[in-house]
């Protein structure tokens, strides 16, 4: 669906973006709100590069609005702020995740779970209140209500809190909220990409013992050695899943594939979980008479505001960083071909700051 997006706003943006379902990004000229008496504006300085961006750029999970700008692990410095905002001050370092507004009135929203909100307003490719259409962080500025933008602690660098904001809330909500984030427990982590890679780090902060579990035979030392998992599954194995049956408490399942589940329900104890944040586009097939043990296969999706800034503030306190390959704005097509095959270790994040510049 092709839009002008901004069309009636005046200040002055830059990015790259998306033309049409190839997906493929150039630079674009386009406009930004001013800055409202409640709004920060914030000068962009990193953006990750998440799997969502590549779908949507493509269309590929229902009509995208083109030209599209992508990006929601956004990480930069207040620029301006305006006069009703009462949580930041300019020079400060912020961050804004995939949410850029909610109805703030509903029960969601009064449990600060504005990610369950029905009128979200994603930070990119949703109809604003204004009737424009959002758009994201491969840009130089953006311009969002305080209420949704992230405080970022002193030494946690820019670079690193940016895929925070989506890979890092993605599995820091569900290891809480369904109670795998405890010592002496046995978490699983399905898929050892950007998302993956975070579980197993939050898992193995908050004291779990965990067991990637992977397709890929030579992700195994990198799991174990360097990001300190326990042990290690092949899911195509099938000795090695057999003997594995009922050890686990929970598992968190971040692929994105059509994968099957019942393997993954055999590994769980009774009353074990398996909590899905990955977005395979096809339906998976889930057979409910291995579930009668009491074990449960649930969904999560992000967390609220209020839990984004925890995870980033105990992020900083630990010294929990995602493993990430810094590339120019201009390597953005390459990094996306990239993405679609897995080549990267494991969140590439745009130079913003350094390499986004305007012909104009």
């Amino acid at each position: 669906m092709a839009v002008t997006p901004g069309l009636e706003h005046t200040r002055k943006a830059f990015g790259w973006a998306a033309r049409d379902t190839s997906g493929v990004l150039s630079p674009l000229n386009f406009t930004r709100r001013e800055t409202g008496e409640k709004d920060v504006a914030i000068k962009v300085l990193f953006c990750g590069i998440c799997h969502t961006d590549l779908h949507n750029a493509k269309s590929e999970w229902g009509q995208s609005f083109y030209p599209l700008v992508p990006g929601h692990e956004i990480a930069g410095e207040v620029i301006e702020v305006g006069s009703k905002v009462e949580k930041f001050k300019v020079g400060e370092k912020v961050g804004v995740g995939c949410m850029v507004q909610s109805c703030r009135s509903c029960g969601n929203c009064s449990d600060n779970l504005e990610n369950f909100c029905s009128k979200m307003i994603l930070t990119y490719g949703s109809k604003d209140i204004d009737g424009s259409i959002t758009q994201g962080g491969y840009s130089d500025l953006v311009v969002v209500d305080e209420h949704f933008v992230i405080s970022i602690p002193d030494g946690l660098p820019l670079e690193a809190a940016a895929p925070l904001l989506c890979a890092g809330i993605t599995v820091y909500s569900p290891l809480l909220y369904f109670g795998l984030g405890k010592p002496g427990l046995h978490v699983g982590v399905v898929g050892l990409g950007g998302v993956g890679h975070m579980a197993v780090k939050f898992a193995k902060a908050f004291g779990a013992k965990v067991t990637v579990i992977s397709t890929s035979p030579s992700k195994r030392k990198e799991a174990i050695e360097h990001l300190g998992a326990d042990s290690f599954l092949i899911s195509r194995n099938q000795d090695e899943m057999e003997a594995a049956k009922g050890t686990l408490d929970g598992i968190i399942d971040t692929v994105s594939a059509v994968h099957p589940l019942l393997p993954l329900i055999n590994l769980l104890k009774t009353s074990g979980k398996i909590v899905i944040v990955g977005l395979p586009d096809k339906p998976l097939e889930l057979p409910i008479f291995p579930l009668l043990d009491r074990k449960s296969v649930a969904g999560s999706c992000l967390g609220g505001i209020k839990e984004t800034q925890e995870m980033i503030n105990y992020a900083a306190k630990y010294d929990i960083k995602p493993d990430i390959e810094i590339i120019p704005i201009d390597y953005v097509n390459t990094a996306m071909e990239r993405l679609i095959k897995s080549d990267v270790k494991y969140r590439f994040v745009i130079d913003i700051g350094n390499t986004l510049k305007s012909s104009s």
